[in-house]
């Protein structure tokens, strides 16, 4: 018996290593009707993980991983492993263009699944992308941005700025300021009013949610993906429970809570209470994470170019000079009068946007670029359009003075795409961008400085390992 044993063991392990070298082999081979684009998976599971994540300088736009790989494989499209998943990256413009325009479903690795829900309709088919798309733009598209929005971001953001009568200077972290404006005026816009405890308790939920969004997908204890669904669960029982109520009272409703309540009412109407408190908590989590990081990314390439800083302050003195009441808060006519900030905020968009702007995941193969992009698996467009010398003269400097006498309000072109393309085009574009306005707008009217400690670090996100705080001084233009 002992020998018999003996003799299978060796047999076993044998067969077992035999499976795994086949698993090896059929990951790193994988199948395809077509062209592959050329490119490794990776260990498995791992793929390239880390090398994709590792953060790089500010100033170097393109990451060194990319690099890497465009000069080993000769081809701007190739394949990998990110988050367990198998991607296929492209710094090709006419690819992403046309997987932008040929593809509808949004790609998302598995823990953004997990952090919005496999429910979410942020990842939902065309149909229903398309309706969500619809109700949130009535509320953060500009005929809202013009009545109420601006007037709303403009007090939100005066509260930063404003120093007790003794203090001549004062500091903050503009993320951080930023982050809380935007959860504060989504919970007074959104939901409506609600007392200061659950204010207070939905603030801390947000918290959770403020780390690495891109990770593997594994929901166990100590993981992010597990502190991610705990939370959300945790929110979203807090919202129902919020918005239950209102439904029933009907008083201190939110704009956008009363553009849903109203959309229930319809007959065969495609939203309930459930479907709701998705949107607002997806709603809460792109708002309070995206916006915040490029306008503290502006005030940090502005802070390194005094000429842009100047031409800044002059614009907002202007624009308060002109009022008959120079306390009087900002309105429509004067943000869109904004030519030069407009021409900052516009090259801060393409400066920063080195990261996958278009996001896919084809429901059947696509053959695009002499190549195949395989359905199920994940696409990631990266606009290097934007750094593109024959499309921009010295597209490594920052220089706002590009854009002048071009479209400064348009967030989609042949050659600009930092809000994404085709379907899936951000439809909070201008929300976002008359928040970084309305913030620039009250720092140019005072002495600023950044804190030199302040660096910036390119990820799948803009990273401030020390912050980005600003000290502002109590002198104010002779205007004001």
């Amino acid at each position: 018996m002992l020998e018999f044993y003996g003799l299978l063991f060796p047999v076993v392990v044998s067969l077992i290593v035999l499976k795994l070298c086949h698993s090896i082999y059929r990951w790193r081979n994988p199948k395809c009707k077509g062209r592959l684009p050329p490119g490794s998976m990776g260990f498995p599971i791992i793929g390239e993980t880390f090398e994709f994540m590792t953060p790089y300088d500010f100033s170097s736009v393109v990451s060194p991983y990319l690099k890497k790989r465009i000069s080993r494989y000769g081809s701007k499209v190739f394949r990998t492993s990110l988050f367990g998943a198998k991607v296929i990256i492209s710094t090709d413009h006419e690819v992403n263009m046309e997987m932008a325009k040929s593809s509808t479903q949004l790609g998302a690795t598995e823990s953004l699944r997990r952090l919005f829900g496999e429910n979410s309709d942020f990842l939902q088919r065309k149909e229903i992308h398309k309706y969500v798309r619809n109700l949130t733009s009535r509320f953060v598209g500009p005929e809202n941005l013009k009545t109420t929005l601006i007037q709303d971001i403009d007090v939100l953001s005066r509260n930063y700025f404003e120093m007790d009568d003794n203090a001549i200077s004062s500091s903050f972290d503009i993320k951080e300021a930023a982050t809380k404006m935007v959860v504060d005026l989504i919970v007074k816009k959104v939901i409506g009013e609600m007392e200061s405890e659950a204010v207070k308790e939905l603030g801390l939920c947000w918290t959770a949610f403020r780390t690495n969004w891109f990770s593997f997908s594994y929901n166990v204890p100590g993981t992010t993906v597990y502190r991610f669904v705990k939370a959300r669960r945790k929110v979203t029982k807090l919202l129902k429970g919020l918005i239950q109520e209102k439904n029933t009272s009907k008083e201190g409703l939110g704009d956008f809570l009363d553009i849903l309540f109203d959309e229930m009412k319809k007959d065969g109407a495609g939203l309930d209470i459930d479907r709701a408190v998705n949107l607002i908590f997806t709603f809460f989590i792109l708002s309070q994470e995206t916006t915040p990081g490029i306008l503290a990314a502006t005030v940090k390439l502005v802070a390194d170019h005094p000429n842009i800083m100047e031409e800044l302050k002059r614009e907002h003195e202007a624009v308060v000079g002109n009022r008959v009441d120079n306390q009087a808060g900002l309105t429509w006519e004067e943000y869109k009068s904004m030519t030069f900030t407009h021409m900052v905020i516009k090259e801060t968009l393409r400066f920063t946007s080195a990261q996958p702007t278009v996001h896919r995941i084809p429901t059947e193969d696509v053959q695009v670029g002499g190549y195949t992009i395989p359905a199920g698996w994940l696409f990631f467009g990266i606009p290097l359009v934007h750094f593109d010398e024959e499309k921009y003269e010295d597209p490594l400097i920052f220089n706002p003075w590009r854009w002048k006498g071009k479209d400064l309000h348009g967030t989609l072109s042949k050659d600009y795409i930092p809000f994404g393309a085709g379907a899936t085009l951000c439809v909070g574009s201008e929300f976002a961008k008359c928040i970084i306005a309305v913030f620039l707008h009250h720092l140019s009217r005072f002495r600023w400085s950044l804190d030199p400690k302040t660096r910036v670090l390119r990820r799948y996100m803009l990273m401030f390992p020390a912050g980005c705080k600003v000290e502002i001084s109590k002198e104010l233009s002779d205007q004001s």
